[in-house]
């Protein structure tokens, strides 16, 4: 069964952080402090309580320590740890820093610190057991070109021989500088590795590519997770927003309400947990009210509809709201432009605000190719999770496929047996009967294990209740390259549909 398992996504908008917690996460026995100014006393009576302040159990090697004064270095330190699945640990001042300590050149206490060599400002409690660390992520602003002392104190605190040490910045515009070789001397036995300079707005996917780049592996020694990348024994893909997708579901266009309903009903019974829908469909409502009467947790189906271009574009927030009414299922899992049109990167900026408040988690484009993509893209801020394009073995998007795979972006098709007026050809098709005889299976299965195999989710819609169960099985065989090849030799560049 398909959980939606999160990978914590961060709102866009960033907001100061208050420095009054310290974390240490990445395992269940992973304690939190709840006060800035726990003395090392109380966090030992904490720890024979069992509320550690970084985890002790050996089930993670690598460690994120970051410092953020005003809340841009926290969510990269939180992007990094959740997709290592590492321990977090916020490196917190005995004294906190207020406003007018931040001040530059006003002769300030933030000011005073980095002129002076020496200085090395107090930290709130501690990393229990640093020992068990191999790997150290070390994260920090920078403060006149240089690391802020307290960063200073953290390194001269532990002993990080043999450990390997990745350190990042985030600065609006000064690189890492010197600021990171200026540390190696204070953890001299480390191996220090290569730092990095991020923006304040620096996406999750940018996170995980420098981390891939660097060679850090997430906790256990399995690689980290890879966007896009089918598992096909949970049949879920890893999205670029760090959330999973389930890679087979319905699509229910041109479902009526009522026959919406009993189709979404019939695949959430079943166990599909992906439902595809949109306001040109007009059955959200119908496919909100099917989830909630299900019984199944909210978080265990993932709900995809989409805006359409002229009204909605032009004014997406309340098109966005009127999805959320209309669904009424607490949150939109993902969101997609229906096609290009006037006004697109308005209502996709829209949804990224969106994204930011908690009322969408992913976002997505459908009926985008190379050029629109190579047109649209560079305009937002977030990349898409997911296009959403017409794809069958008679019209294969060969070219487009990779291209957007490359992007580290998920492709799913509709109209997997042709849309309208050309599905019985299809399933008919003599090289797709014959393949599926031998594998004792239909048609259909194969069309759709086909389009799997090539790392496109499917969304095959259907009211017929059996043939929504036959649509979810598609595991109990596999397509061989020769059969592989033979469906792709039937490429006709036969479009049915005008987007």
């Amino acid at each position: 069964m398909f959980a939606a398992v999160f990978i914590p996504v961060l709102a866009l908008v960033l907001a100061a952080c208050s420095q009054n917690k310290t974390m240490a996460q990445g395992t269940a026995e992973a304690g939190t402090f709840e006060q800035a100014a726990t003395t090392e006393a109380e966090t030992s009576k904490q720890s024979s309580e069992g509320r550690e302040p970084a985890s002790n159990t050996g089930k993670t090697s690598i460690l994120v320590a970051y410092f953020s004064a005003t809340g841009t270095t926290k969510p990269l330190a939180e992007y990094a740890a959740d997709i290592l699945h590492a321990d977090l640990y916020e490196i917190v001042p005995a004294d906190p820093y207020t406003a007018e300590d931040l001040a530059y050149y006003t002769g300030g206490r933030a000011d005073q610190e980095q002129n002076d060599p020496t200085a090395r400002p107090a930290i709130s409690g501690f990393v229990a057991d640093m020992a068990q660390y191999d790997t150290v992520l070390l994260g920090y602003p920078i403060w006149h070109g240089q690391a802020p002392r307290i960063i200073s104190t953290f390194l001269e605190s532990y002993d990080f021989s043999g450990k390997t040490i990745l350190p990042f910045c985030t600065s609006h515009s000064s690189g890492i500088g010197s600021s990171a070789d200026n540390l190696h001397g204070l953890a001299p036995n480390a191996n220090w590795l290569e730092g990095e300079r991020f923006a304040a707005e620096t996406s999750r996917e940018e996170i995980g590519k420098w981390l891939d780049e660097n060679h850090i592996k997430a906790a256990g020694g399995t690689a980290s997770a890879q966007a896009g990348q089918f598992n096909f024994e949970t049949h879920t893909v890893l999205l670029n927003s760090g959330y999973e997708m389930p890679i087979m579901g319905l699509g229910t266009y041109s479902l009526s309400d009522e026959e919406c309903y009993n189709s979404v009903t019939a695949l959430l019974k079943a166990g599909g947990r992906l439902i595809d829908t949109a306001y040109m469909y007009g059955n959200e409502t119908a496919v909100g009210r099917a989830v909630r009467d299900s019984g199944i947790p909210r978080e265990e189906i993932f709900v995809i509809t989409k805006l359409y271009p002229g009204e909605q574009y032009a004014n997406p927030e309340k098109a966005i709201q009127d999805a959320l009414d209309k669904l009424d299922i607490g949150y939109i899992d993902m969101l997609l432009l229906h096609h290009p049109g006037t006004n697109d990167v308005k209502a996709y900026k829209a949804m990224e605000k969106a994204v930011g408040e908690g009322k969408i988690h992913s976002l997505g484009l459908s009926n985008w190719y190379v050029k629109e993509l190579g047109e649209f893209l560079p305009q937002v801020t977030i990349t898409p999770a997911l296009v959403q394009n017409e794809i069958h073995p008679y019209y294969q998007e060969n070219d487009v496929i990779p291209y957007i795979q490359n992007l580290g972006i998920v492709v799913q098709g509709w109209y997997p047996f042709g849309g309208r007026g050309h599905t019985s050809e299809l399933l008919g098709d003599a090289v797709i009967s014959e393949i599926a005889a031998a594998h004792e299976v239909t048609s259909a299965q194969v069309i759709l294990r086909w389009n799997l195999q090539k790392g496109v989710v499917v969304i095959p819609g259907s009211s017929n209740p059996d043939h929504i169960r036959e649509n979810l099985d598609l595991f109990g065989f596999a397509l061989t390259d020769d059969e592989m090849n033979r469906i792709n030799a039937l490429n006709r560049n036969e479009k049915h549909d005008w987007y």
